[in-house]
């Protein structure tokens, strides 16, 4: 995995800046509803999307937490006393604290299925009744565009992916959490080129082949291969999912049965 902490400088910068922000923000918001209320953001980054979901609903108390502390101290410049350095499989806050909890772009990161549990189960947690979580869900796959670049890496091997909408929508029913709605947006200027592809898979973009590794250089000599090194293929398009929490939970009903 990269190192968030060093990558907070450059990080907007290398992944499509405002615009895809913007486009982010827009699908998230569409998703919750709009009334006052908390919102929590989980691995906020750098709060580039965060300070659009606060500026966009005024009424909605906007906090953010991230656990690498370059991440973390980029975003508080953005929204100054609103961001926390945490972890989000234990989220410092009390059960039933916010009306919407969103993770963007966090989920796929996280190799351990326990991982990926925990985080849904925090926001579960700390979510009232009735309130939404929303997140982004196969990520890996939206980067794959069907260029000449995906024909060139097709055989590179892959992690299994732990954000899969199936699997997200198995781990939220777990802790009362519905299905209630779904979005896509354009990741604006992530398009991949060649050169920039090569760039990536040295500095270990791609989780399963580290820097080092012996395959890397072979996939770097086919990709320098292609035509138009420095043109940008099809931008990609990230889907999101909203989850509602029940009033009681299965196994609160369970128990209440017994």
């Amino acid at each position: 995995m990269l190192d968030y902490d060093k990558e907070a400088d450059a990080y907007d910068a290398s992944r499509g800046g405002e615009p895809r922000a913007e486009a982010a923000a827009h699908a998230v918001l569409g998703l919750i509803p709009d009334r006052p209320g908390r919102l929590l953001d989980v691995a906020c980054g750098t709060g580039i999307v965060t300070r659009r979901l606060a500026a966009s609903r005024p009424g909605l108390r906007v906090t953010g937490v991230d656990l690498a502390p370059g991440m973390a101290r980029t975003a508080a410049a953005r929204l100054p006393g609103a961001v926390l350095l945490t972890d989000s499989r234990r989220l410092p806050f009390a059960d039933a604290t916010f009306d919407a909890v969103t993770s963007i772009w966090l989920l796929h990161l996280l190799s351990d299925p326990a991982d990926v549990r925990a985080v849904v189960a925090e926001c579960a947690r700390v979510l009232r009744p009735g309130g939404v979580y929303v997140t982004t869900v196969d990520k890996a796959a939206a980067h794959d565009v069907g260029s000449d670049i995906d024909t060139v890496l097709a055989p590179r091997p892959r992690r299994p992916a732990q954000d899969a909408a199936e699997i997200l929508t198995a781990h939220a029913a777990e802790h009362g959490l519905q299905p209630a709605g779904r979005a896509t947006f354009p990741g604006l200027g992530q398009g991949r080129s060649p050169r920039s592809t090569i760039a990536d898979l040295r500095r270990g973009w791609f989780t399963a082949l580290p820097p080092g590794d012996p395959r890397v250089e072979g996939f770097a000599e086919l990709l320098a291969a292609l035509p138009g090194q420095d043109r940008r293929r099809a931008d990609p398009r990230f889907s999101v999912r909203s989850y509602r929490k029940q009033a009681v939970t299965p196994a609160q009903a369970a128990a209440t049965d017994t």
